[in-house]
């Protein structure tokens, strides 16, 4: 089962909620409470199709929603936005009331995770646990935003077919280092065909404004404020180096550290079976019995 969910994000805007599997209906005798609620963020350029597999799995106990975030997906796509991190976290927080999911684990990667972190660390209230997937908390910089407008003008849009998508972002991109059928797919899975071609289903200029407000600042003093159960994730061969996401556990007040071998930024995409592996056991902690 796949049900859309239409909700309504903080300023009006239109938002596309996801179920991919119908939830949980074997709760313990007596048991009135509902099943615990996750709410998955993907990352920039993202939808929430990509956790599908994740929300299938999470379903056997869990209420598992998946959510495009503005821009993204099949949620309205302002030209003007706002895409700015207030704007990410408020949609965040009016999804999780909307849903009924409160108190929620939030399951971030990227992009989706910086703004489970903020909305943690704003509305302690609303969560319950915290996973963040490969997100640094440390700036970017302005260099980070040049060689991303450059890899955007690199796309060879639009492509004849879906295999071209597949072989360029899997093979073909200068950013590939070596053959990712896995990158390929996620890629794949965010284009639309339209009369000339294949096209993303987000405006990389929209992608661009909405990177701007994040990548010159770090994030530490937000981080430090989850008070949480906190899961810092990292692919091996991720962007979320070692170093870091080890300093970013210490600064969490209940910070856990996994990392998932043979896996890029894409964790749950690289390797479905380590990353929810590296899940299972926090959730387990983390959920009531």
């Amino acid at each position: 089962m796949v049900r859309r969910i239409d909700l309504t994000g903080a300023d009006g805007l239109r938002l596309a909620a996801w179920e991919f599997a119908d939830p949980p209906k074997d709760r313990p005798a007596g048991d009135a409470d509902p099943a615990p609620g996750v709410l998955l963020l993907h990352g920039l350029m993202g939808r929430a199709s990509h956790w599908a597999p994740t929300a299938r799995w999470l379903s056997e106990r869990y209420r598992a929603v998946a959510l495009d975030q503005r821009g993204h997906g099949r949620s309205d796509k302002p030209a003007e936005g706002p895409y700015t991190r207030e704007a990410y976290v408020a949609d965040a927080a009016a999804a999780v009331e909307q849903l009924g999911l409160a108190p929620v684990i939030l399951i971030g990667h990227s992009m989706g995770a910086l703004t489970a972190w903020q909305l943690a660390a704003e509305r302690p209230d609303l969560v319950r646990a915290l996973v963040i997937c490969d997100m640094r908390a440390s700036a970017l910089g302005a260099a980070s935003q040049r060689e991303w407008e450059d890899w955007f003008r690199s796309w060879p849009l639009p492509f004849a077919t879906l295999a071209d998508v597949r072989k360029w972002f899997g093979e073909d991109d200068p950013r590939v280092e070596r053959p990712n059928p896995a990158r390929g797919a996620f890629f794949a899975e965010v284009m639309a065909e339209g009369p000339d071609g294949w096209r993303p289903l987000f405006s990389r200029r929209r992608m661009l404004t909405s990177r701007e407000t994040w990548v010159h600042d770090a994030h530490w003093d937000s981080l430090g404020q989850v008070r949480c159960p906190t899961l810092v994730v990292r692919g091996l061969d991720g962007e979320l180096g070692r170093a870091e996401a080890q300093e970013m556990v210490r600064v969490l007040p209940r910070g856990r550290y996994a990392e998932v071998p043979d896996a890029g930024h894409l964790v749950h995409y690289d390797q479905p079976e380590g990353w929810r592996a590296a899940l299972t056991p926090f959730l387990e902690d983390v959920s009531p019995c």
